[in-house]
């Protein structure tokens, strides 16, 4: 029997990101899961050298991957649909619960435990504090788009960035990673391919 969970998670590059924004390049889902990807590996891997952390950063980077997954089903929900009120937050939650059942349902009975564990996580302290890091990476992303946008000259994008400078700024109280990460790396988005390689 032919089973489409991976036939389906490549429909990411289909789904265009911050559908209520007017882009100057588009985003799809693929290229924000991959970036999100690499950010929380990253950041596990500076929790691990610069603060002592033993955090499984190669699992971070695969739940990074998929972390959107369920927006497949779901389209992407902008921001302030999604976190307009508590009521909204929980049932849209509910919405992604089942929205990831659905596309796990596709796997064989044998493989689906490992993705299971790919998309919950555990419930250790150290998934956990994981699970935070990949948010993180996700607002990293959302705040390199917004710096590409607003270099390419579309002013649209100010708010956002403004929003999501903010909530980084909150989360690095709490995750030393985020602002080593920020300090380090940030302000190089933007640049030409000449001024990165100089």
């Amino acid at each position: 029997m032919p089973h489409s969970f991976f036939a389906t998670i490549s429909r990411m590059k289909y789904i265009e990101r911050w559908a209520l924004m007017r882009n100057s390049r588009a985003e799809t889902l693929s290229e924000h899961s991959l970036e999100v990807a690499m950010i929380a590996h990253a950041l596990c891997v500076i929790g691990n050298v610069r603060f002592g952390k033993h955090l499984d950063s190669e699992k971070a980077a695969l739940a990074g991957l998929y972390h959107d997954a369920a927006e497949i089903i779901t389209g992407d929900m902008p921001t302030p649909v999604k976190y307009f009120n508590s009521d909204i937050r929980q049932a849209y939650r509910q919405v992604e619960a089942v929205a990831e059942n659905r596309l796990l349902d596709q796997l064989p009975e044998d493989l689906r435990p490992a993705y299971e564990e790919i998309f919950g996580g555990g419930d250790s302290e150290e998934e956990r504090y994981m699970r935070r890091l990949i948010k993180a990476a996700d607002k990293i992303s959302a705040l390199i788009k917004c710096i590409e946008e607003e270099n390419s000259g579309n002013r649209e994008f100010r708010t956002a960035r403004q929003s999501t400078s903010e909530s980084l700024l909150a989360m690095a109280e709490e995750l030393p990673e985020v602002k080593s990460f920020c300090d380090d790396f940030l302000a190089s988005y933007g640049k030409t391919l000449d001024e990165l390689l100089r």
